[in-house]
């Protein structure tokens, strides 16, 4: 039954997402196995978070959306999501759920909760950052960059990523009692979602600064993600050809999802 419910509702969401244009087809075909596996193999701890997720960060992607779109066209992904950024921000969520299924362990609880924190640290601080009157600086040198430019930190951005990780945090604490699940109290979820979110995002911002495949405009001469800026081909400007925008997501999710579990380990002796 519970897979049943989980298909349904993964359905509802990833059908009227559709419509609002927040997702692809392929990403609202993603999203409905997503959704079906976290409620089937998961419960409402699962479920509800990935939803807690996907709502917010829907709902600050349309946020003053005519002062962003310039700078969307700099980024790989936009707020309409397709199949790769659906299972990049969602997909190791989906694989802990089911490791949690197979072999039932606090860890894999901790680590979806700081994986979830830092999708949602990092598209919070994406989403907030770039409404900053301040322009980002480098994560590495510390030097002004260009607004949208892959691998910039702002105080905006950080507080809103801070925020971000928080609230998964303390959604996984009201999850958790809904679904009658025993684990960390109210500060020990926020705690890890907090550290785990901004852990991740950090880590996002110095894999985009350092080791991700970036362009660089011949029109305009702006560094961007994207093969194709102001009508013309963009040219490579540095980072590992394979390493995409993607990839960083995973691996600074990973990150996340490791602070998180040695957090969680810790605050639960």
């Amino acid at each position: 039954m519970n897979w049943i419910i989980g298909a349904v509702c993964a359905l509802v969401v990833a059908g009227a997402a559709y419509r609002k244009k927040s997702l692809t087809r392929s990403g609202s075909l993603a999203a409905v196995l997503m959704g079906t596996i976290y409620y089937g193999a998961g419960n409402l701890f699962w479920f509800g978070t990935l939803l807690l997720f996907f709502i917010t960060s829907t709902l600050l992607s349309k946020y003053h959306k005519d002062r962003k779109q310039e700078l969307e066209k700099s980024y790989a992904k936009t707020g309409n999501r397709d199949a790769g950024q659906v299972l990049a921000n969602g997909g190791i969520g989906m694989v802990l759920c089911l490791g949690n299924w197979i072999a039932p362990h606090p860890f894999w609880m901790y680590a979806f909760i700081g994986v979830m924190a830092t999708v949602t640290s990092d598209t919070w601080a994406t989403e907030w950052g770039s409404l900053s009157r301040r322009p980002p600086r480098s994560v590495v040198t510390w030097k002004v960059l260009t607004p949208g430019t892959s691998g910039g930190v702002s105080w905006l951005g950080t507080m809103a990523a801070a925020v971000g990780g928080a609230l998964i945090g303390l959604g996984a604490f009201f999850f958790s009692w809904i679904a009658g699940l025993e684990g960390l109290g109210l500060f020990g979820w926020m705690m890890v979602g907090l550290v785990g979110g901004l852990g991740g995002a950090f880590a996002d911002s110095y894999l985009g600064a350092t080791l991700q495949h970036m362009y660089r405009c011949t029109v305009c001469g702006r560094e961007v993600e994207v093969a194709e800026h102001c009508g013309h081909a963009t040219v490579h400007s540095r980072g590992w050809s394979w390493m995409s925008n993607d990839l960083v997501n995973v691996l600074s999710s990973v990150i996340g999802g490791c602070l998180a579990i040695v957090l969680g380990i810790i605050l639960a002796l």
